[in-house]
């Protein structure tokens, strides 16, 4: 069932057509025929239970004795179809912060996540008729969706090109956005914006996860600190043959051997002065 536009006139011409058919009844109930003045004033009280006033971003949905005729979402004061039962449906841009959800990760670390669903409703009649309450239907249907999402990527990733809940945001609240609004369109729901607001490992494994981490941020420095000491040992021997010292293998392997060691050591290097021979 989609939204479509109810039966309405503006409400100040439907007060004067009460005010002309309550005048009309009440000189026909008096001075012409009784029972057209009865029938005169019956409409003037039926157009009266028609009168509605929408405010801004409000839309009012409409059944008739068990049938859907129509919404208005434009607001102001109307007159509309007598005896007619109304819904009021709200269309303002909402926020749904869902709760700190504990799930398994791709690699089945347990984790915490959370989100924000920026909302708004579309059609106030699929709202209204398709879900028993379109707002409960929101929140279950995001946290249904961001616990799909998480199970599908790894907290972390060790490979640059890998995608991860912690290193890719907003892939990751690109995909729980288009996870989630086929779900809510069955309630006229638009998904205006998800963003990730909370994640973190589970209390029982975050101190071990956070020594891994640091591992693996000291062996990425360290692979860094060795490819530095082997290009500068590469530049300075390139540089010595290119200025006249002619060293064979030996001392070449002496020399980057040095050079290595003082570069990727913890500790500072010693100075020794060799008073021989270089033989």
């Amino acid at each position: 069932m989609s939204e479509k536009k109810a039966w309405h006139i503006n409400g100040f011409l439907g007060i004067l057509a009460i005010v002309v058919f309550a005048l009309l009844g009440l000189f026909f109930l008096f001075a012409v025929n009784f029972f057209a003045g009865i029938v005169l004033l019956a409409i003037s009280v039926l157009l009266v239970s028609g009168i509605c006033v929408i405010q801004p971003n409000q839309a009012l949905v409409f059944t008739f004795f068990g049938r859907y005729i129509g919404a208005i979402r434009e607001s102001g004061f109307y007159v509309t179809v007598p005896l007619s039962v109304r819904r009021r449906v709200s269309l303002r841009v909402r926020n749904f912060n869902s709760a700190k959800l504990k799930v398994n990760d791709v690699d089945g670390n347990p984790i915490e996540i959370a989100a924000v669903i920026v909302f708004r409703v579309v059609d106030a009649a699929k709202a209204v008729f398709n879900v028993e309450d379109y707002e409960e239907f929101v929140e279950i249907q995001s946290e249904t969706a961001l616990r799909h999402v998480a199970t599908k990527y790894p907290y972390d990733s060790a490979e640059e090109e890998g995608i991860s809940l912690r290193g890719n945001g907003e892939e990751v609240s690109k995909h729980l956005k288009e996870e989630l609004q086929p779900r809510l369109d069955v309630a006229g729901v638009e998904i205006m914006e998800a963003r990730l607001t909370h994640l973190a490992y589970s209390t029982e494994i975050a101190s071990v996860m956070l020594q891994r981490q640091q591992a693996s941020a000291i062996l990425a420095a360290r692979k860094k600190i060795v490819e530095g000491a082997v290009g500068m040992a590469q530049m300075a021997i390139a540089q010595l043959e290119k200025d006249g010292f002619e060293l064979d293998e030996e001392r070449k392997m002496v020399m980057i051997n040095n050079l290595m060691v003082s570069i990727v050591s913890d500790r500072a290097a010693q100075p020794v002065i060799n008073t021989g021979n270089l033989n």
